[in-house]
């Protein structure tokens, strides 16, 4: 299928989707979070959360996923928490809730229980995420109160009844994770509970009686003063975000709230002091902001990197040509030499420059591609369901590779999810393996691959296709053509990040209702077990003289190089961009034509809809058909017959010049 040459087929490279793309809303992050974290799109609807939010609200994950993020609010707040939800949606910025407002959530069993929020904005291809995480507040309520009720009462008991309720009130205090102490309007540490005791490291005794700013680091002296004076007014300091050091000398991030402290005269005598220590959830935070920044450099490097080894490509099959034109002992030789150099540093500079962001953690080991697919094939049966036919068709008797096994089981049942799900009504599976050698032509003309040896396994399915723009995104990180949670769009951005790890590369050929084939190449390392250990010299076979060839492709830049590699081969050609142009020409040119080379899938007219029109004009036209898609699949879907000459794409110069070769003689 030659409408996408390879200048489609490969996406714009970005980060791996292991290390980077998946790490931005994957379960993996949000379970380093202490609180817990619902993700929502820009309609409110839940594509994402960690273990802790089950736990709070009491449902299961399944349940959550693809429901609005209304479902866990009260019926009484749902109306006005549409209304703030579309707010923020309007100017997006990392804020904390709950501090003037009176906020709930509503567990599956319709309990409801006080919480705070906090909202963080994530920007991707796919459009706006919000990160919500939230924090159970009852225990901080209940302290709250308890501790209200308990001044209160201070107020009306008499003397004897003071040491009862102080007790009360030192237990109430110490039964809190978060540090609960009190300091005087000149900052001196008047109480101090075990919660401060665990978290700063200090015991009460070494605390109190010591000015506050045993907590302060040295490069934040004045935030002390400043809170002081604040609760000398009157006024409350909520959630005031800033670092402390512990006795042992590390920094925490802590969230304070501080509030006056008042006498019986209701005189301001000191202030009381909540801290909870947040460093945990910074450093995801700051990990989440940094994945998201890796992703945008990753993606605007993959993208230069890409457009760049394009633009290489070109330049080496013009310098190969030059080459071929020029005395080797000419002056201008070495021009074309210097300039074959210049791309060759080129392009190992866009490989680094798509490398640079791979970190995830494999453990590769050498393996037969063959042996692994008959195991993993035991797991697609349940995936695919009866209705789809299972065919594992290996090519050659070993397709050893040096991969990580799990990933290579992820990349076959990413592939299967999305082939099950293009095949509503049943079809076919195929998992074909075999090998392939690239020359350097081959490797300059086409991707940043290097020449070699390769194993190369084949997924295809019989379903509904996609167009060529779907094409175009399909590896890009939360693309789906899926209904709203259904997919995370992870799946195929996953499957490149691992093929790309594995040094390897991924082509797809698809059009709407011709099914699906994507074509992995992973590098052979038969040679780290023995096997292939020769040299294998691929030879051309001598033309046949005078041979006239019609060339029928509609990818202009594919076309192009082909028809220069039979040209410089000494044939004939006669290029028409699709086939409705090809059967006008060979209408209208009653000339010889010795043999016809062909897209299969193409517009206005497919590749054996021209043969059988020629063959009626022409019945001794040999015929080679090329396609990007695998002859079982065609052969499947009864495109062509079995036992016709198909050249699968992508194919070296000396495939094709063999192949034309033998089919004229």
């Amino acid at each position: 299928m030659s409408r996408f040459s390879p200048k489609h087929k490969q996406p714009a490279p970005s980060l791996s989707t292991e290390a980077m793309a998946e790490v931005l809303l994957s379960s993996d992050l949000l379970e380093t979070l202490p609180d817990a974290v619902v993700a929502v799109d820009h309609s409110g609807t839940i594509v994402q959360v960690n273990s802790q939010t089950q736990e709070l609200f009491g449902y299961d994950r399944d349940e959550l996923m693809g429901q609005k993020i209304e479902m866990l609010v009260p019926d009484r707040y749902r109306r006005q928490h549409q209304h703030h939800r579309k707010n923020f949606a309007e100017v997006p910025k990392t804020r904390r809730m709950g501090a003037d407002l009176d906020l709930y959530g509503r567990r599956r069993n319709g309990s409801e229980f006080p919480v705070e929020i906090s909202l963080s904005p994530v920007s991707t291809e796919r459009g706006a995420f919000v990160l919500s995480a939230i924090r159970d507040i009852s225990d901080r309520k209940r302290i709250a109160e308890e501790l209200r009720r308990v001044n209160e009462e201070l107020h009306r008991k008499t003397a004897e009844q003071l040491g009862e309720y102080r007790a009360r009130l030192v237990s109430i205090i110490d039964s809190s994770e978060d540090a609960i102490l009190s300091k005087d309007l000149s900052g001196i540490i008047t109480s101090w509970n075990r919660g401060a005791e665990h978290i700063y490291g200090y015991a009460p005794e070494e605390a109190i009686g010591k000015h506050i700013s045993l907590l302060t680091p040295s490069d934040r002296t004045g935030e002390i003063p400043e809170i002081l004076r604040k609760i000398a007014r009157g006024e409350t300091v909520e959630h005031h975000e800033s670092v402390r050091v512990t006795k042992d000398g590390r920094q925490l991030n802590v969230s304070t709230s501080v509030s006056p402290l008042r006498d019986a005269t209701d005189k301001i005598v000191g202030a009381s002091v909540i801290a909870r220590d947040i460093t945990a959830q910074k450093r995801s935070e700051g990990q989440l902001r940094q994945a998201q920044k890796m992703e945008a450099i990753g993606r605007l490097a993959g993208g230069v990197a890409h457009d760049f080894n394009n633009i290489l490509g070109i330049i080496n099959a013009c310098t190969e040509f030059l080459r071929d034109r020029i005395d080797p002992a000419a002056e201008p030789s070495l021009y074309v030499e210097n300039i074959k150099k210049a791309s060759d540093r080129g392009r190992a500079l866009t490989k680094q420059l798509l490398a640079f962001s791979r970190t995830s953690a494999i453990q590769p080991r050498v393996l037969d591609l063959n042996e692994r697919l008959r195991d993993i094939s035991k797991l697609l049966r349940p995936l695919l369901g009866d209705d789809v036919e299972i065919l594992i068709v290996p090519k050659s008797a070993s397709a050893v590779v040096e991969a990580d096994p799990g990933q290579l089981d992820q990349i076959v049942v990413n592939l299967a999810v999305n082939a099950r799900d293009a095949m509503p009504r049943g079809g076919k599976f195929i998992l074909e393996t075999g090998s392939v050698r690239f020359d350097e032509e081959f490797a300059d003309q086409h991707q940043a691959m290097a020449a070699g040896k390769y194993i190369l396994l084949t997924v295809s399915d019989t379903g509904t296709g996609m167009d060529e723009t779907t094409i175009s995104r399909i590896f890009e990180p939360f693309f789906t053509t899926k209904e709203t949670g259904k997919g995370t769009g992870l799946g195929l951005a996953t499957v490149y990040g691992i093929v790309k790890q594995s040094a390897g590369h991924i082509l797809v050929y698809s059009e709407p209702g011709h099914g699906t084939t994507f074509k992995i190449y992973l590098p052979s390392a038969e040679h780290k077990i023995g096997i292939g250990s020769g040299t294998e010299v691929e030879t051309v076979r001598p033309k046949r003289q005078a041979a006239t060839i019609l060339l029928v492709e509609d990818d202009e830049i594919m076309r192009s190089l082909t028809r220069q590699l039979l040209q410089e081969h000494g044939y004939t050609v006669v290029e028409a961009d699709d086939g409705k142009s090809a059967l006008e020409w060979a209408e209208s040119h009653p000339v010889p034509l010795d043999l016809l080379l062909t897209d299969v899938v193409m517009r206005r007219m497919s590749g054996p809809e021209l043969v059988e029109r020629l063959h009626a004009s022409r019945p001794d036209l040999k015929v080679v058909y090329m396609s990007g898609y695998t002859g079982e699949l065609i052969a499947e879907r009864e495109i062509l017959k079995r036992g016709i000459t198909l050249l699968e794409k992508p194919f070296t110069r000396t495939a094709l010049l063999n192949t034309i070769h033998a089919s004229l003689a």
